[in-house]
């Protein structure tokens, strides 16, 4: 078939159920996001497939799977959505009567420390904006990424495989910790011995993920022989709810439970090391560009960042001891060069 006939064939609605399937890897799924019903996906997949002259996917047992050339044409499909979108925005901005929409995808460790102070930034620039947020693992985030479901994520710096075509710039570090309900057994005294950790529940990250990384090697920093029973989970609210009620010792992210630290509601074991600082930073699509709500909010999340950052600093600097007064011994006045006067 001819460039120019199947250019002027293809349809917005052919590259949005095209991409969907590959986020999802199902077409019912694909469906299910579209709100429609899945012999339309089917149809207008198919459609996009006898328009271009290629197969885009293979279907199968493990759902549907990018070919070669579905692989090639993904990003070249969702460059065309998202500059679609930036117009649409551009207009929306421009008008003053219809209301933006920007999708984005932000760890659930991190959201609630940078969700809320960023959208009060934003409403300033953008009164009337629809944000559809998405909260998942960092391998979900990047997969949405790709596919183009949302224009930006929120994350941590993966393995460079997973990392292919898309940039990352750092915007703070923040430590993995310990942390228990206050009054918790664990928490009293000095001493932490860590037999007594068999004794209560263990909430840590996912397998697999850079903070379950950091749990581990604070765990064999620990001492800790390995557990017999934990939990995995990523979500905040359900690591929160065992932390309080069920007395467990959760390894999360400091950022996560600022609130319950700062309010007296959990305290921070005194572990015997200290856990590096995990990297979270903003993740684009290194093809693309954002749009204009997209800058806009990219910017407060900076802003937000830096004033976190400096926070930080200041709570360090206050930390550090000061030398009393009582202890500092005054250097010997200097001597003029004027000698006293006889007196006669």
């Amino acid at each position: 078939m001819q460039r120019s006939l199947a250019d002027s064939r293809v349809k917005f609605r052919h590259l949005q159920c095209f991409l969907a399937v590959a986020q999802f890897g199902s077409v019912q799924r694909a469906a299910d996001s579209l709100s429609i019903t899945q012999p339309a996906v089917s149809k207008t997949v198919a459609e996009l497939e006898a328009i271009l002259g290629v197969r885009l996917f293979e279907r199968g047992r493990h759902g549907a799977v990018p070919t070669r050339e579905g692989q090639l044409f993904m990003p070249h499909a969702s460059a065309c959505v998202s500059a679609l979108r930036q117009g649409v925005d551009l207009l929306a901005q421009a008008e003053g009567a219809a209301a933006a929409t920007l999708e984005i995808g932000v760890l659930p460790t991190v959201a609630a420390v940078l969700v809320p102070p960023v959208l009060r930034q934003l409403a300033e620039p953008w009164p009337r904006v629809i944000v559809r947020l998405a909260t998942g693992a960092n391998p979900e985030l990047l997969e949405r990424l790709k596919a183009g479901s949302i224009e930006f994520a929120i994350g941590r710096l993966a393995d460079p495989e997973r990392m292919v075509g898309l940039s990352f710039e750092q915007l703070f570090t923040e430590p993995l910790i310990a942390v228990v309900r206050a009054g918790h057994p664990l928490a009293q005294g000095a001493g932490l011995p860590v037999t007594s950790l068999d004794a209560f529940p263990v909430v840590l990250p996912p397998f697999g993920t850079l903070i379950r990384q950091s749990a581990e090697s604070l765990l064999a920093a620990w001492g800790a022989p390995p557990l017999s029973a934990f939990v995995e989970v990523l979500s905040v609210s359900t690591g929160r709810a065992l932390t309080l009620e069920n007395g467990a010792v959760w390894f999360v992210p400091q950022s996560a439970v600022e609130y319950e630290l700062a309010h007296g509601m959990m305290v921070r074991l005194p572990l015997p090391f200290a856990g590096t600082g995990e990297p979270v930073g903003l993740i684009r699509r290194s093809d693309t560009q954002p749009s204009a709500v997209g800058r806009a909010f990219i910017e407060a999340v900076r802003e937000v960042a830096r004033e976190r950052m400096a926070a930080v600093a200041d709570r360090k600097a206050a930390k550090k001891p000061r030398k009393s007064a009582a202890n500092t011994t005054r250097a010997p006045a200097r001597k003029s060069g004027r000698s006293k006067p006889r007196e006669h």
